[in-house]
């Protein structure tokens, strides 16, 4: 499946960097579905964005400056606000009116988690994921990932379902050799995206006792797993003592080739019981082992079931494999 192919797929919100990137005096370039934006933040400290190119003589935007909320051009000085509405042209004099014409794309941009979300289309098919948990000020939100990946986002979120592939490519972190046989699951489809629960038995190694508070070399996980059509994913997991240790992870489409990884995590203890900077690298050495075999993998992921070979623990990417060409199909 090459992601811009399918206008389809700009029907959904994708976060496309945090919020903090953003100012109101710099404007911010990223790529999204192979449309290239500018991003700042306006008079009223919101995020915006549009194309990040120019209707005069296709400047990119976002090498300009900001004033009073909106963004100029380098080339002319052109002025656009977040609506994509041109304000001002300097060559012009006072008395005349700006043509109509003189606009470029705005997109819907919201603030959420922290980060900044962009849909490329007026209609969108889902909200924004909701996660209550993160919502709740009794947890703590800790950024973990930000960073570019040369994998497609579909092999990213049938990983995070893929309880087959702990023993081996987690085997110095959590997976254990000996237990190769993956955890049953019970999977829920919803319209736009599964539900997956499961019970995981686990290795917990002295760096990760630290962090949850578990002193034996084993553990389990409850797991409950939601995949949000198309490339976002929350990952719940609950430990016997009561931590709650909850993973959000995107990965938004920059092109075929290329998604741009955000991940967070939310957790219900504090700086005191476990540091930060303790729990993002223990997730780190995770997601690298995960990004080693990924970024090895065909980028053009087939959503014809009959190309690869699949066994019973790939149930979760089918469904998302099936539904994704019902999608497409519709």
């Amino acid at each position: 499946m090459l992601v811009t192919q399918h206008p389809v797929l700009k029907r959904f919100w994708y976060p496309v960097m945090p919020i903090a990137h953003l100012s109101s005096n710099t404007p911010r370039s990223f790529e999204l579905l192979g449309q290239k934006l500018a991003l700042w933040l306006d008079a009223a400290g919101q995020p915006v964005a549009v194309r990040d190119r120019c209707c005069h003589r296709t400047a990119q935007l976002s090498q300009g400056t900001i004033v009073n909320g909106c963004i100029r051009c380098p080339y002319h000085g052109w002025l656009f606000n977040g609506q994509g509405a041109c304000v001002q042209v300097p060559q012009l004099h006072p008395e005349q009116k700006i043509p109509a014409s003189y606009t470029v794309a705005a997109f819907k941009c919201a603030d959420r988690y922290g980060y900044v979300w962009v849909c490329l289309d007026d209609e969108p098919l889902q909200p924004i994921p909701d996660i209550p948990e993160a919502d709740d000020s009794a947890n703590r939100q800790i950024d973990q990932f930000y960073e570019v990946w040369q994998c497609s986002g579909l092999r990213v979120m049938e990983n995070s379902f893929d309880n087959a592939h702990f023993s081996f490519v987690h085997a110095a972190s959590f997976g254990d050799l000996q237990q190769p046989k993956p955890a049953s699951s019970n999977i829920t489809p919803l319209e736009f995206g599964l539900v997956v629960q499961a019970e995981v038995p686990v290795v917990n190694p002295p760096a990760q006792q630290k962090n949850l508070g578990i002193a034996e070399a084993m553990t389990t996980r409850f797991v409950e797993s939601t995949w949000y059509m198309p490339f976002s994913r929350t990952l719940k997991i609950t430990y016997p003592n009561g931590l709650m240790h909850l993973i959000f992870t995107a990965a938004t489409p920059i092109a075929d080739r290329t998604s741009q990884i955000v991940q967070f995590c939310v957790r219900n203890d504090s700086e005191t019981d476990a540091p930060a900077a303790d729990i993002i690298a223990f997730d780190r050495q995770v997601v690298l082992e995960d990004q080693v075999v990924l970024e090895s993998t065909d980028y053009d992921t087939p959503l014809d079931i009959t190309v690869e070979q699949h066994m019973p623990s790939d149930q979760p990417g089918i469904v998302m494999r099936r539904k994704l060409a019902a999608l497409l199909k519709s």
